[in-house]
């Protein structure tokens, strides 16, 4: 079942790759825990910080058409290498501003870099699948959600010890150099083709309309993409607010939740190799609508801990599943269906959550997380819709 991870972890290209989705993940991770603040900061309600994070998947969403054709144009290491120190460098601007529309307009154009990161990344992994026969895209999402558990944590700890928001993200920025200039030469060899065309016709744009096979997996995707935003988004701040927890606790929500999706992920490409998409999707809504609903209704630390726990194991396996199937799906041009994907996932991981912001100004947080119980049951329920030709499995 983990004997996948010792070939991952001895081959120096696929290593790399995985590092940048660790790092990646620590970057956001660090923005997850630092919400509150911005909270705190603009003294915004629960509607106003929706409306904020919103700005976010605007800028993924103004940029993702054109991703394709870059892609194709400069291939996806050199846009990773690019695109994720110039990621870091946009998420510390938020923390800087004077007003919330400076910040909102930090964080579109956050978004736009945002969206570049994700793309490249899946398609240096997806790339090597396909041309090494390795299964490593679980994995690589396994290492995304584990930085953004440490990020998470460390974010937390180091504000709780009075470092401050913007000194702690231009640390994180140092970092995020280091490794992208640490890594260059391995990622070098990742196998780069005309991913994004194939010989003798037109580049796809970066967003088409989905066919049947598409729409099952976005129908999916806005489900499991919701909870994992919620959890992003609204999780610290569900544990400061709605629990009570202390200021350096807060962010240890999101570090749990992320601790056992890294878990699941670890041990997803062997998880699905063995049992299939649907039954793994299927269980994996179940268990996180169990999580969401054990933290709305026993509201102390310990028992939301375990909740949030568990709805990283349940959505753990949604991105990779959905991203490997919408890689191949079939009657579409090469690196259309990822585009198209990318899209509606950004959509819900970065949109849901306002979304969530307004449930819960007219009603209350637990209200909303209920909805978003909702959704994973919803994803539970199509992941058993899903016919055999759509698994990514191999």
């Amino acid at each position: 079942m983990s004997s996948h991870l010792a070939t991952f972890f001895k081959h120096p290209t696929v290593r790399a790759t995985g590092l940048l989705f660790g790092f990646f993940g620590l970057l956001f991770g660090t923005w997850a825990a630092l919400i509150p603040f911005i909270k705190q900061k603009f003294e915004l309600d629960e509607a106003q910080l929706g409306m904020l994070l919103l700005c976010l998947p605007a800028g993924i969403t103004l940029m993702n058409p054109f991703s394709v054709p870059i892609l194709h144009k400069l291939g996806a290491v050199r846009s990773a290498i690019i695109s994720l120190p110039l990621s870091a460098a946009l998420f510390t601007l938020p923390f800087a501003m004077p007003n919330v529309w400076l910040t909102g307009a930090t964080l579109f154009l956050a978004g736009t870099v945002f969206s570049m990161v994700n793309m490249s990344m899946n398609t240096c992994a997806s790339q090597i699948e396909q041309r090494t026969n390795l299964r490593i895209m679980s994995t690589c999402h396994g290492l995304w959600s584990t930085g953004a558990m440490v990020g998470s944590a460390l974010a937390s700890l180091a504000t709780g010890w009075g470092m401050t928001p913007l000194a702690y993200v231009g640390l994180v920025l140092l970092v995020e150099i280091l490794v992208v200039s640490l890594s260059k030469n391995a990622l070098a060899d990742v196998p780069e083709e005309p991913h994004l065309a194939t010989e003798g016709t037109k580049t796809p744009s970066g967003f088409i309309f989905p066919n049947k096979a598409l729409w099952v997996l976005v129908a999916i995707s806005l489900g499991t993409n919701l909870t994992e935003g919620t959890m992003s988004d609204w999780s610290a701040v569900y544990l400061r607010e709605v629990v009570g927890s202390p200021e350096a606790v807060a962010g240890w929500g999101f570090s749990a939740y992320a601790f056992f999706m890294a878990g699941g992920r670890f041990l997803g490409d062997g998880l699905i190799a063995n049992f299939g998409s649907k039954p793994v999707l299927r269980t994996g809504g179940l268990v996180a609508a169990a999580g969401l609903l054990l933290a709305v209704f026993f509201q102390n630390t310990p028992t939301v801990l375990v909740g949030f726990a568990m709805v990283g194991a349940g959505v753990s396996l949604g991105a990779p599943i959905l991203y490997a199937a919408a890689a191949k799906v079939p009657g579409m041009a090469k690196g259309a269906g990822l585009a198209t994907m990318n899209t509606f996932a950004m959509i819900g991981f970065l949109g849901g959550p306002a979304v969530i912001g307004f449930v819960a100004k007219a009603f209350s947080l637990p209200v909303a997380f209920s909805f978003v119980a909702c959704f994973a049951l919803f994803w539970a329920w199509r992941a058993g819709r899903m016919v055999e030709g759509e698994r990514v499995s191999r």
